[in-house]
């Protein structure tokens, strides 16, 4: 049976805890949540209580998938379709993060600091295609896989303001970057970073030419803020990764909490 054979395997959680306060991108509306009833605020005839919460968040806040409807080049979004005929005030009607369907499939760790010999890449580091052939040297990558790009920079999530990267920036794949990537046709591609893109000193999130390539131009799905460190610590290069944003009809995007299972 399919779970005895996941029984004794190691599983880690490849997602950033969400609380107030977390690193994100200042483009997008702060994570929020406060207990709206304590226990005690109503008591039940028999002496029971309960609490619970509010959870206020933007779709793109912690560890999250980017829906196909989340960037556009000159109005259009993926297949040139105009985003002023899908888009209303209820979300959009076709490209948002409900039409991803669940993934239960293998991905494929990219580990480019490892292939540069360091732990964590340097602040505005750029990804190149040769960073990328290193770090997938040995490994088959077949269409319709996840791939997974390791830049350590999850090991800096505590020190807010530097992961962040408005001052020094962050690493990742810039557009010949990305065109490597989509050239693999995998169904998705993750990362360390709030975004997937190299942002250089200084800059912020002013061009974003890896979400244009690969949102817009190839259709695939980008999943940003995982903490891949602990996958990063095992040593694998493969592995079964279990991906499901929540169906959020109409959202350009939504939280997630990646789960990999290590062979």
């Amino acid at each position: 049976m399919l779970w005895e054979a996941l029984r004794g395997k190691t599983i880690l959680d490849l997602a950033q805890p969400m609380r107030r306060g977390m690193p994100q991108s200042p483009n997008h509306p702060p994570f929020r949540m406060a207990l709206e009833r304590r226990h005690g605020d109503l008591s039940r005839p028999d002496g029971g209580s309960a609490a619970n919460e509010i959870v206020v968040t933007g779709g793109h806040v912690g560890t999250h998938v980017d829906a196909l409807a989340h960037v556009s080049h000159e109005g259009l979004l993926y297949g040139g379709v105009a985003a002023a005929g899908l888009q209303s005030h209820l979300g959009f009607s076709d490209l948002g993060i409900d039409t991803f369907p669940p993934y239960v499939g293998r991905a494929v760790l990219l580990d480019v600091a490892a292939a540069r010999g360091v732990d964590v890449l340097p602040a505005g580091y750029e990804i190149t295609p040769a960073d990328l052939d290193a770090a997938a040297a040995g490994v088959d990558i077949e269409p319709g896989v996840v791939l997974l790009i390791g830049t350590g920079w999850s090991r800096r999530w505590s020190e807010h303001d530097a992961f962040i990267g408005q001052r020094d920036g962050t690493p990742g794949p810039g557009e010949a970057g990305a065109r490597w990537l989509a050239a693999h046709r995998p169904v998705a591609v993750g990362g360390e970073t709030i975004a997937f893109e190299c942002i250089p000193a200084g800059k912020g999130h002013a061009l974003l030419p890896a979400h244009r390539v690969l949102l817009v131009e190839a259709g695939i799905n980008i999943v940003e803020t995982m903490n891949l460190a602990p996958l990063l610590d095992s040593g694998a290069r493969e592995l079964l990764l279990v991906l499901n944003p929540l169906p959020i009809v109409g959202a350009t995007g939504s939280p997630v909490r990646p789960l990999a299972v290590l062979p």
